[in-house]
């Protein structure tokens, strides 16, 4: 493969929430392995977010110092630029403002990684933007909604792709009005998640989310109603860790006392999700400490018949720690029986904890091979280069 120079951008440091920073270091170090030459750009007038102290100002020391340590570590130092659009002249630190629009012009692609870079007259000077959507449905129902707005962005990028591998295809039922959307999926450098043991007597599933976001991105699309939270899906299978006969832990941000009542009875343990979500050390080693993964997915994903999966699933599977998920279809492409369990009922969760406890070494080792084979980042990253033309 030619060594092409790619830029990613992305939002890893006006959110710097360590799923997020996974999510994009996984890009930068796939193409990095690839051979590429590897850049990393925020540039954006939206404020950053500090975790430690949960205030979105325009501050971004907290955003600078973490992309100077992870820059160091994992090796895309004098490669990274952040631009705060919200301040006038543009500020820019690490790469120099021309020096970042020159990148623009010179690059033989650019990934808007989850499609969260705002476009910008910079930016638009680049005919090889890359549209890398992680929320299938939003951008189709706009479109088929008839949001000018949302197809003029679209129609900027060079190329399409959605981690809804069911979008443009009969099992879909959004229709793509002409768009072409190309499948594709969180790429995950898995070396950095495997783990020779199994976890410790005592572990369990667990998972790692945001409880409530409903209201940020809830899509009304021909007379129904999709939400873009997972809480009502936890709660229509509230009562999983019983009839699975073993606790189940949620990381959550979950504050309503009754709730918490009524899951704490069910056998669920709630904890804090704050440590996990500031250091990603930390969060990759609760992954990997953990028996493995039970989560539901979001209403939209669900009932939209995406295909959808998830990249902190994927990181559990990585790290030989089996996976019992909702169903968004993705069966239909990989997994649904070892190491990997899709659900659309309590009885289907309660038979897959079963399976992994009657052979949890084999289902390890599956879970792994499922993440090496589907997920592993230079293929997932070369397969996307490629449909892209690159």
């Amino acid at each position: 493969m030619q060594r092409k120079r790619i830029v990613v951008t992305g939002f890893m440091a006006g959110i710097p929430i360590a799923g997020v920073i996974w999510q994009h270091l996984h890009y930068i170090v796939g193409l990095q392995r690839l051979g590429h030459d590897v850049y990393y750009v925020e540039d954006s007038a939206r404020f950053t977010y500090d975790p430690t102290t949960y205030d979105v100002l325009p501050d971004y020391d907290y955003a600078i110092a973490l992309l100077k340590t992870l820059s160091e570590k994992y090796g895309f130092q004098d490669r990274w630029c952040y631009c705060a659009r919200f301040f006038h002249p543009n500020e820019t630190v690490g790469l120099g403002y021309r020096r970042m629009r020159e990148l623009y012009r010179e690059a033989d692609a650019i990934l808007n990684v989850c499609g969260a870079q705002e476009l910008n007259e910079d930016l638009l000077q680049s005919s090889r933007l890359i549209y890398v959507e992680s929320d299938p449905g939003l951008e189709q129902i706009e479109i088929d909604k008839g949001n000018p707005r949302t197809r003029e962005k679209l129609a900027r990028h060079h190329s399409l792709f959605t981690f809804g591998e069911n979008v443009g295809t009969p099992n879909f039922p959004v229709p793509t009005h002409g768009l072409r959307w190309m499948p594709t999926r969180q790429p995950i450098v898995t070396d950095f998640w495997k783990m020779e043991a199994l976890p410790q007597p005592g572990a369990l599933f667990t998972s790692v989310a945001n409880w409530n976001t409903s209201g940020l991105k809830d899509v009304e699309w021909r007379g129904e109603k999709y939400l873009w939270s997972k809480s009502l899906e936890f709660l229509k299978f509230a009562e999983a860790p019983t009839r699975s006969g073993e606790p189940f832990e949620l990381a959550t941000n979950l504050k309503d006392p009754a709730i918490i009542e009524r899951l704490t009875a069910l056998g669920w343990r709630l904890t804090s999700p704050d440590a996990v979500s500031v250091d990603i050390d930390l969060y990759r080693s609760y992954l990997q400490e953990s028996k493995g993964e039970f989560t539901a997915a979001k209403d939209q994903y669900v009932r939209l018949n995406t295909g959808w999966f998830s990249d902190r699933s994927a990181c559990y599977l990585a790290a030989g720690r089996p996976v019992i998920t909702q169903e968004t279809d993705f069966t239909r492409f990989y997994g649904g029986k070892r190491g990997l369990f899709a659900f659309q009922s309590l009885e289907e969760i309660a038979e897959a904890v079963r399976e992994i406890n009657a052979d949890y070494a084999a289902h390890s080792r599956a879970a792994f091979e499922v993440a090496a084979e589907y997920f592993e980042a230079t293929k997932v990253l070369a397969d996307l280069l490629e449909k892209a033309g690159v």
